[in-house]
């Protein structure tokens, strides 16, 4: 465990002080550390002192983290390492969650935080009381709504989730914060939110964006841009991917990139995505924490689930009118020229999808949530 910590930290309670335990890796991507770190950026400028405890798996981004100004307290990966059975994602640790709860606990005992932030499908009410001495408040940010925890509030921002899912697996007196209004963006998404919906008033279809995550570990980009090769695009269009810097496919799609038979540019660690969400016409993408990037800049987006966990994402977009969808990665060959032919022959489908999306979320989320945590 490599902890690098304030020196002589009080062990009183820290009243300004906020731990996040969240992770990113190959396997679950980058979005729970990345909607942490939005959350946490916030609160640093509201002058809280902000930390991270994250495990070293493959992928990791916990120097990115660093370079955002955050103190990170890094846990070992160990391979092969022992897990609990549940819960369903238990394997994500990369320990148990006793194991990992003793390792955090030695770094929470040092600063006392007010709030404790856990992000992480591996953890649940177990790992939750064992810490409980050393936090006093407890936000536990979740879309599974799959087991226990004894929070003070859970937060799942998918849009048209009930709260009364999380009934049976919360505390009577836990504030319960549900939809797509809570989600967490960061503030370059509100800024340019009237740009980005006035340029759509009689935007034709020529900037086309591909983003499937920061990891993309099967390399449905890969699949994408073959489909997309298939399609009579017009002759101006062009096309960007953004892939995270980690991406294990990113030099083959560079490859790939450069026999498209339209203007096919290949970005990694972007900076600036919400410019590129507001200069593009359509979106091709995940049904991850991207969806409410898109929504608040009332981007269109054909949306394709890879995982189990987006399926509710993308049924209530669709059902929202705000995406189409491809329903898993191996009808894209299909389903995607199909799709994209629809929206070329008719433009007017892509206004009303970015009406339809710019409706779930103004892109303020991150301040509803403080709000509950003063």
């Amino acid at each position: 465990m490599d902890v690098q910590g304030p020196a002589g930290a009080v062990r009183a309670m820290n009243n300004r002080a906020v731990v996040f335990r969240a992770d990113a890796s190959l396997e679950m991507g980058t979005g729970h550390l990345m909607r942490c770190l939005t959350l946490a950026n916030a609160l640093q400028a509201q002058g809280h002192d902000c930390h991270f405890i994250c495990r070293e798996h493959p992928g990791h981004l916990i120097e990115y983290v660093r370079q955002q100004g955050h103190k990170v307290y890094s846990l070992a990966c160990i391979a092969n390492a022992e897990t609990d059975e549940t819960p369903a994602h238990a394997r994500w640790l990369g320990a148990t969650q006793a194991q990992d709860a003793a390792l955090c606990a030695a770094i929470l005992s040092v600063i006392q935080p007010r709030w404790l932030v856990v992000d992480h499908y591996a953890l649940d009410a177990r790992w939750e009381q064992q810490l409980e001495p050393h936090y006093r408040r407890l936000l536990v940010i979740d879309d599974l709504a799959d087991r226990p925890h004894l929070c003070d509030v859970l937060l799942d921002q998918t849009l048209g989730r009930d709260p009364l899912d999380y009934q049976p697996w919360v505390p009577m007196d836990c504030r319960v914060l549900c939809g797509a209004q809570y989600a967490l963006l960061r503030p370059e998404f509100a800024a340019l939110r009237p740009y980005s919906l006035q340029r759509r008033q009689s935007a034709p279809l020529h900037h086309i964006l591909v983003s499937m995550g920061g990891v993309d570990k099967d390399n449905a980009t890969g699949q994408i841009l073959t489909a997309l090769a298939t399609v009579e695009l017009p002759a101006d269009c062009t096309i960007t991917v953004v892939m995270g810097s980690t991406a294990p496919w990113l030099e083959t799609i560079r490859r790939q990139a450069a026999r498209m038979p339209v203007a096919t540019l290949v970005r990694s660690g972007v900076g600036n995505m919400a410019q590129l969400m507001a200069d593009s016409d359509l979106a091709i993408g995940a049904a991850g924490a991207t969806s409410w990037e898109r929504c608040c800049l009332g981007l269109p987006a054909i949306m394709v689930v890879l995982a189990t966990n987006q399926q509710q994402v993308a049924a209530g977009l669709q059902d929202a009118q705000a995406v189409r969808v491809v329903l898993a990665s191996q009808d894209i060959p299909l389903t995607l020229p199909t799709l994209m032919k629809e929206l070329l022959q008719s433009t007017g489908q892509l206004h009303q999808m970015s009406q339809a999306a710019a409706a779930v979320t103004d892109g303020t989320g991150v301040a509803r949530v403080i709000g509950h945590l003063e």
